[in-house]
């Protein structure tokens, strides 16, 4: 009789106990979740922990605009790999149609010429190059423009000041006597794309002795030795004046609009508008003056192009210090 009471004691202590410990766990579970929620709500993450790429071409302002990309999408959550000195326009290009890299910074009057193949106008207007540009590459390959960063980095003719002033040459079109004897150094691009030399020639009706292909900064090194008599120049790149170089006028309109983009792909900005927003967030932010100086930056004062990205979005207030 005393064992019967003893077991039955024990089965209702048993009963007890269990009952106990699934409504703590019950408790304990659901008490995570509003956890789990609460911050999920007050900090959302990243929509991707896929590394995003940037690829840049072969200089400075390339390299800066890339890491501004780079350090506003890691402000928000999302890792980032730059590719500096990835190639030139349709190494970048095709990698981004291709997917190895997720968005570059180009230009304008590049992607008319040079991705699109269009003709020159009888008269540039940029709003007209950046729309053609926008359906050409949407229509095309399916790329769109994220971003127009505000500013204009346009091909230039450029010569030794003093030369210049000696020979009253102030636009292209005063070189036509003295190209005939002249080497012209340029980037790896302009000698033969349709928007550069050849459109030169077509437009003024001459053609430089020689051309010497060569990496930007080495082009510019070029002419401050002496080594070449006239070099493709960029508007916003400060060795303009420190090497005291004279930008001819394009008083021939010879040369197109080159305004910066930021691009992706129509495939990455339906997967992930979240960051295709984050990037917008750069339209019109930098005009030429503020790209010439953070160039100047670069080429001058010999700061890394990464700390110059971030001193700027941090001054804008884009992201934190």
């Amino acid at each position: 009789m005393k064992l019967n009471i003893l077991v039955v004691l024990m089965l209702i202590a048993s009963l007890l106990v269990s009952g106990c410990s699934d409504n703590g766990a019950d408790e304990q579970e659901s008490g995570l979740e509003g956890e789990v929620e609460g911050e999920a709500a007050d900090e959302p993450g990243p929509v991707t922990s896929e590394t995003i790429v940037i690829g840049t071409k072969l200089f400075q302002e390339s390299y800066i605009t890339a890491h501004m990309i780079s350090l506003l999408l890691e402000d928000r959550g999302y890792n980032t790999d730059v590719k500096e000195n990835l190639g030139g326009t349709l190494v970048n290009y095709e990698a981004l149609k291709k997917g190895d890299i997720h968005s570059y910074v180009d230009y304008t009057g590049t992607i008319y010429s040079q991705i699109l193949k269009k003709p020159p106008l009888e008269e540039w207007d940029p709003e007209l190059v950046y729309e053609e540009s926008e359906q050409g590459m949407l229509e095309m390959d399916g790329i769109v423009i994220a971003a127009s960063l505000g500013f204009e980095n346009a091909y230039a003719i450029a010569v030794d000041e003093g030369w210049a002033e000696s020979n009253e040459v102030s636009t292209i079109s005063d070189l036509a006597p003295h190209a005939p004897d002249m080497e012209i150094g340029t980037d790896p691009e302009f000698a033969t794309r349709e928007d550069g030399l050849p459109q030169i020639d077509r437009v003024y009706g001459f053609t430089f002795k020689n051309y010497n292909p060569m990496v930007p900064g080495i082009m510019y090194e070029a002419i401050k030795n002496e080594e070449v008599d006239a070099i493709s120049a960029y508007t916003t790149d400060t060795r303009n004046d420190l090497y005291e170089l004279k930008v001819l006028e394009d008083d021939q309109n010879a040369l197109p609009p080159y305004d910066a983009v930021v691009l992706v792909s129509a495939e990455f900005e339906e997967e992930y508008p979240e960051i295709v927003a984050i990037l917008a967030e750069l339209e019109g932010r930098i005009d030429s003056d503020t790209m010439r100086q953070l160039n100047g930056e670069y080429d001058i004062e010999g700061r890394d192009s990464r700390d110059i990205a971030r001193d700027f979005l941090v001054e804008e207030g884009l992201i934190s210090g």
